[in-house]
C-alpha cells in the first residue's frame, strides 16, 4: 500500500532544472505556483517542508543569452557554469521568494558545498541552521553553491544533495520531483518492454542496474543519481518516492494515485553520526574484503587488516572509503583508521605481523564498528 503525505511530518521536495526552468521562457511560473500551493496546503497541516532546487545554472545561462552575451550552447566551462550559478541564483530565489510570500510564507535561502556536508562539524552547523529556520515556520531552498564549487558542477548531485539534507534534519519523507514517474526495469526511452516499479523494498545490486543515464542535457544526474539518494534516504530511515514533474501540482497527485516509485526506509535505525558516516558522497577509496571478514561484519564486529584482500584509492587515516564484497558489491562505507599507504601494507596481516611492518604503535581494526555503516 503506497504512502499518503499527510503520514509525513517534515517533507524534502528535490526539483530538477528541467522542471523549474524552461530554456524559451525561464521559469515556469504556472507550475511553480501549483507547487508552491501544495507546499502551503501542507504547511497549513503542521507539515514541514523544505526545497531543494537546481536551476540557478539554467537561469543564467538564459539571461546572459537573452542579453546577448555570446554563451556557448554546448556544456559551460567550469568558471562558466559557475557565474552563470551566481547570475541565475538571484532570480530563483526571489520566484521561490514571491510564490511563497503570496501564501503568507517565508523563504530561507541556504547554499551548500559539498565540504559542508562531508566535515562533521560544518554537517552540524548546517543542521542547526536549517532546523532553526524550520523552527521560525519558513520554508528552506537549499541549493549547492555552484557559484564557487570547485568540482565540477552537475545538475545531478542535487539528488544526492537532498538525500543528505534529508537525512541529516530528520525528514521522514524525500520527494524527487523529475523527468520521468519513476524506476523501471529498463531506461523506457530505449527499452518499450520496460516495467515500472511502484515499490522498491530495498535497494539491491539488481534494483542499481536499473539505473539508466540522464534522460536530457539540463538533467544530466538521470536514474543512476536517484538510486545512490535512495540508499542514503533508506539507510537513514527516510522513505523516498520518484515521480514526474511534468503535470500541475506535483506535490498533491501522490495522494491522487500520481504515478511514482516509492522506496521503502530501512526498519534497522541508525545514529545521528551514523547517517552522517553512511551519506557521505566524497569516498577516498576500496577497501574489498573476504568471506570471512563478511560473517565478522555482518555479526556486528569491526573490520580487521586480516579479512581485507584490495585496497585502491588515496585516503588519509579518517577519510571515507566503501566496503566491497568478495563478488565486488558494495556493502557499505566507513572511516578508516589507516591511510591508503599503510592500509596497503598491512592487507592480511595479523595483529602480530602489522606490528613488526609497521614498527610503531598500531591500530587494531582497519574500520571501528562504530566508524561504519553496512548493508545485507
Amino acid at each position: 500500500m503506497k504512502p499518503s503525505l499527510k503520514n509525513f511530518s517534515r517533507i524534502v521536495v528535490k526539483i530538477g532544472s528541467a522542471s523549474l526552468v524552461d530554456q524559451k521562457t525561464g521559469i515556469r511560473s504556472v507550475w511553480l505556483t501549483s507547487l508552491i500551493r501544495d507546499v502551503a496546503e501542507l504547511h497549513r497541516q503542521g507539515t514541514e517542508v523544505l526545497i531543494v532546487s537546481s536551476g540557478a545554472i539554467a537561469l543564467g545561462r538564459k539571461q546572459m543569452t537573452d542579453q546577448g552575451v555570446p554563451v556557448s550552447s554546448g556544456v559551460l566551462l567550469l568558471e562558466e557554469s559557475q557565474a552563470a550559478a551566481a547570475i541565475g541564483q538571484i532570480s530563483m530565489c526571489h520566484a521561490y521568494h514571491k510564490t511563497l510570500h503570496a501564501h503568507g510564507l517565508t523563504a530561507a535561502q541556504i547554499l551548500l558545498t559539498l565540504g559542508d556536508t562531508e566535515d562533521r562539524r560544518r554537517y552540524l552547523n548546517a543542521r542547526n541552521t536549517i532546523q532553526t529556520a524550520l523552527r521560525w515556520r519558513s520554508v528552506p531552498i537549499i541549493n549547492e553553491n555552484d557559484s564557487v564549487a570547485t568540482a565540477e558542477i552537475r545538475y545531478g548531485d542535487n539528488d544526492r544533495l537532498a538525500a543528505r539534507v534529508a537525512s541529516m534534519i530528520d525528514a521522514d519523507l524525500l520527494i524527487l520531483l523529475s523527468d520521468i514517474d519513476g524506476l523501471y526495469t529498463a531506461p523506457p526511452h530505449l527499452d518499450p518492454d520496460a516495467r515500472h516499479l511502484e515499490i522498491v523494498d530495498h535497494v539491491t545490486p539488481e534494483i542499481e542496474a536499473m539505473g539508466g543515464g540522464a534522460a536530457s542535457e539540463f538533467s544530466r544526474g538521470g536514474m543512476r543519481t536517484k538510486i545512490e539518494a535512495a540508499k542514503i534516504a533508506t539507510s537513514a530511515g527516510v522513505t523516498m518516492v520518484i515521480t514526474s514533474a511534468d503535470q500541475l501540482h506535483p506535490l498533491s497527485e501522490l495522494d491522487n494515485g500520481k504515478k511514482a516509485t516509492w522506496f521503502m526506509p530501512s526498519p534497522v535505525p541508525i545514529t545521528d553520526r551514523k547517517k552522517w558516516i553512511a551519506g557521505g558522497l566524497d569516498v577516498g577509496g576500496q577497501i574489498s574484503i573476504d568471506e570471512g571478514a563478511m560473517v565478522a561484519l555482518e555479526s556486528g564486529k569491526s573490520l580487521l587488516p586480516v579479512g581485507v584482500t584490495s585496497v585502491e584509492g588515496d585516503f588519509s587515516r579518517g577519510d571515507t572509503v566503501q566496503i566491497v564484497s568478495p563478488s565486488g558489491a558494495i556493502l557499505g562505507q566507513g572511516l578508516a583508521e589507516y591511510d591508503s599507504v599503510e592500509a596497503r601494507k598491512v592487507i592480511g596481516l595479523n595483529s602480530d605481523d602489522i606490528a613488526k611492518t609497521l614498527g610503531h604503535n598500531i591500530r587494531a581494526v582497519l574500520i571501528h564498528r562504530d566508524d561504519m555503516v553496512v548493508d545485507f
